[in-house]
């Protein structure tokens, strides 16, 4: 973590760069995965990217409500 910190305040475009380019990959890892466990039931092509929505916003208001 403290080499993200000093990244942060050093390079700081480098560091946004990196933080978008891992989030972009994390998505699709994640739209992979469900898509390989929903592709035997033959749902449409938007579903799994539907779950994945559903998922973050879960994680996110229990997280607000944790608070």
């Amino acid at each position: 973590m403290d080499y993200l910190r000093r990244m942060q305040m050093e390079r700081p475009v480098l560091f946004w760069v990196v933080l978008l380019v891992a989030f972009i990959v994390g998505f699709q890892l994640l739209l992979f995965v469900v898509g390989l466990f929903l592709g035997p039931f033959g749902v449409p092509s938007w579903v799994p990217l539907v779950v994945v929505l559903g998922i973050l916003v879960a994680v996110a208001r229990r997280q607000q409500r944790s608070r």
